[in-house]
């Protein structure tokens, strides 16, 4: 890392391997926090004081916005301000209260992204009373786990959710007591939950138990809990991370300084739009964020279906969005230039490639090539609305090709990042200028120091001359309390106060973190090779033929095999070429000659990126369902679950495994 000191600084140097402890390479913090890591100013205990302040500066600002839909037809974006918002969360924690729900307790928040989501944790906030998020995805078994385990007595839900809640009642009835439709609830409702004991309230009938009063409102403390935020986690049980009103307030403050560092901090004309689920740390974090700053909140109708529909109707000026999202807006906007003729695409393809080689040698994005943007890169911005001035990516790593065309687009600057809700979201950052940090998460958030840590039974070394390589290890002042009631767990990841995150990453040269595998994800095969397999994903999803791909192996055989969602444009392409039937996409996913030449175009992408040969795929399945949460295949944040995808395609698996062999032998 010679030249390291243009983005991070050395805090501290590593340490050797020892008897019970792998070595440690050098600790790091990002140049923004040069004089010690970003924290809470005294006058700041809670991010209910973000909330509050922001009401005085801009009572009248619009803050929160849905499109509501009559007759099948939707309506444009409605808004409630700062002032409405605000008094109907005292209104509601003073609700809450009274039905014995006191400062420390836990109140449970169920339903997909909504105005009342928010109003519900503000309304919490203002009490002194940790909130837990339940994702509207978990399924009944998780919730009933969660409800039990955080003891949560009161619970707000989405309307549609009630019954799914009331389903649930029998199994946590000693711990749940009241239960809050964000909209109306039925008679027949009502009753179901008179018979099981359990109070059930429209939002309308809970806010009038409330008061207006907020004088006499607990004190907060840095230390107390704001939230227990549960992830979903790829296998076992939902854990129970602990974040404190520091942790969070001093995030919030975070994302401020890295905006203002990378484009600008945002305030009362900027407007986020919120789809990535509030239940999660990424989305929710960002909007206590754009609250504290006055800026508006617009929130998707819950639909995949209408999801850029809706962005076309909000106009969003910043946009937070997860791979997925961003290599399904790539792949539209490349197949309409593909669609527009040979002449163009090729005038594309010329502008794209000078303006990304002048990026390369240093130019900003705005110098780069700015009469090939008014000619030919403009329009690329109306996918998103128009108006986005900064893109920010996270949850998974950003396809490297995906990343830079999102760069190219012109008055949209890019940050990519990476966090856990272990680190309150994010703890690494892109800088939007900086072409060089291309396919890496960036350098660390002024909140938190970072190291490597060597993991010699995969061959990392934190001390590497060549590349630095190990498990990426966190401190600092966002990170999270422990793991609710899992002492266990706690000290299993958190040694010397370091938080082990269980991905591997390697320095850049700049200073920046590239993600290049995760700890738990590697398995040997029969001949004693080590396999990294999501590593090899993200390979394989370089293909452009595919939407998405799951691999697996284990120690028993000597190759690999895999599902793969084949792209429904590129296999209809393929049956129109060979004389197939394109409208039957089952059948078409079902035909070997298009399973045969997606193998061997898959197996080409390997070849091109250099993968070995025990890396290359032997058979494979076309799946025509993408993998979905439905299902419980991937997380809400769309991270596959190998366990359940291997219980669901086992006898897929085993088939492919039988008929290779038998074309191997």
């Amino acid at each position: 890392m010679a030249s390291a000191v243009d983005h991070v600084l050395l805090v501290e140097e590593g340490r050797p391997a020892t008897a019970e402890h792998p070595s440690a390479g050098p600790v790091y913090r990002c140049k923004y926090a040069k004089d010690g890591l970003l924290d809470l100013p005294t006058d700041i205990d809670s991010p209910w004081q973000f909330f509050s302040e922001a009401v005085k500066k801009y009572p009248n600002e619009q803050m929160l916005g849905q499109r509501l839909t009559n007759d099948s037809k939707v309506g444009p974006y409605t808004w409630i301000t700062y002032k409405e918002a605000h008094d109907a969360a005292i209104r509601i924690g003073s609700a809450i209260r009274s039905r014995g729900v006191d400062p420390g307790h836990c109140c449970g928040i169920y339903g997909s992204n909504c105005p009342e989501w928010i109003i519900a944790m503000e309304a919490c906030m203002s009490q002194g009373i940790t909130y837990v998020p339940l994702y509207d995805t978990l399924g009944v078994n998780a919730v009933e786990f969660i409800i039990n385990h955080a003891e949560v007595s009161l619970v707000f839900v989405q309307e549609k959710t009630v019954s799914s809640i009331l389903s649930c009642q029998k199994g946590c009835s000693s711990n749940l007591k009241t239960i809050v439709s964000f909209g109306e609830v039925s008679s027949t409702q009502k009753e179901e939950a008179k018979n099981q004991c359990v109070s059930l309230f429209s939002w309308n009938e809970f806010s009038l138990m409330g008061n207006s009063d907020e004088k006499n409102l607990p004190r907060k403390r840095k230390t107390d809990i704001c939230t227990i935020m549960y992830t979903s986690g790829t296998t076992g049980e939902p854990k129970g991370v602990i974040l404190n009103n520091a942790a969070i307030s001093v995030q919030v403050l975070s994302i401020d300084k890295m905006l203002e560092v990378t484009d600008r901090s945002c305030d009362t004309t900027d407007v986020f739009f919120s789809y990535l689920p509030l239940a999660h740390c990424y989305d929710q974090v960002m909007e206590i964020y754009f609250l504290s700053r006055g800026s508006s909140v617009g929130y998707w109708r819950g639909d995949i279906r209408y999801l850029m529909d809706d962005v076309q109707a909000l106009k969003p000026t910043v946009f937070c969005g997860v791979p997925r999202v961003y290599d399904k807006l790539y792949a539209g906007i490349m197949q309409k230039i593909s669609a527009s003729g040979l002449l163009r695409k090729k005038l594309f393809d010329f502008a794209y490639n000078y303006k990304l080689g002048n990026m390369r040698k240093g130019f900003s994005q705005e110098e780069a090539s700015p009469r090939l943007d008014r000619l030919m890169f403009d329009k690329l911005k109306e996918a998103l609305g128009g108006r986005a001035h900064m893109l920010l990516s996270g949850a998974a790593p950003l396809p490297r090709h995906v990343e830079e065309f999102l760069r190219i687009i012109p008055a949209s600057n890019l940050s990519q990042g990476y966090g856990l809700t272990e680190s309150c979201g994010g703890s690494f950052t892109t800088l939007a200028g900086v072409f060089s940090m291309v396919g890496t998460v960036g350098v660390p958030m002024p909140t938190v120091e970072a190291r490597l840590v060597s993991v010699p039974e995969m061959g990392y070394d934190a001390f590497s001359a060549d590349v630095p390589r190990g498990e990426i290890c966190l401190r600092g002042n966002s990170m999270f309390s422990g793991y609710h009631k899992r002492q266990d767990l706690t000290d299993q990841v958190l040694i010397d106060g370091w938080f082990h995150t269980g991905d591997i990453g390697e320095w850049q040269e700049d200073g920046s973190m590239k993600i290049i595998d995760r700890k738990k994800n590697i398995f040997k095969l029969s001949q004693g090779e080590y396999v990294a397999v999501e590593n090899l994903e993200n390979t394989y999803s370089r293909c452009p033929l595919i939407a998405q791909i799951w691999i697996y192996g284990n120690s028993f055989e000597s190759f690999l095999v895999g599902v793969v969602v084949p792209d429904r444009k590129a296999i209809e392409d393929w049956a129109k070429l060979n004389n197939q039937s394109p409208n039957d996409f089952e059948s078409l996913c079902q035909n070997l000659k298009a399973q045969k030449y997606f193998l061997d175009e898959l197996n080409s992408t390997a070849k091109q990126y250099q993968l070995k040969g025990f890396e290359m795929l032997k058979a494979i399945h076309l799946e025509p369902n993408p993998f979905d949460i439905e299902r419980d295949l991937i997380t809400p944040t769309f991270k596959l679950k190998r366990p359940q995808l291997l219980q669901h395609y086992k006898g897929i698996v085993d088939q492919l495994y039988l008929e290779a062999k038998r074309s191997m032998a």
